[in-house]
């Protein structure tokens, strides 16, 4: 399920909620095309420890983090299905 925010400024970005694939098979990549340089470094560390199983637990996590960092940047819901998406998994309140 996708969700789109917005910033104040009108910018507007895509987010999946869920598995991420792209980070399943791209890894620590994925977050420097978001220009998520803090979640890379401290991704392509996880996965030098830990020989890439890090990368299997992060696929899991990494969305979330992802709409979490937007979230307390200032970015809202561009949409009202995006608001309830958000809201239904627990991203945001009423």
């Amino acid at each position: 399920m996708l969700v789109r925010l917005k910033n104040s400024t009108g910018e507007i970005r895509t987010a999946k909620i869920g598995f991420s694939w792209t980070t399943f098979f791209f890894g620590f990549l994925v977050p420097i095309c978001r220009g998520d340089a803090k979640w890379a470094v401290i991704m392509f560390a996880l996965a030098i420890c830990t020989c890439w199983l890090a990368m299997l637990v992060m696929a899991f996590m990494y969305n979330g983090i992802y709409i979490r960092g937007l979230l307390s940047q200032g970015f809202q819901p561009a949409d009202e299905q995006s608001r309830q998406d958000l809201m239904r998994k627990g991203f945001i309140a009423d």
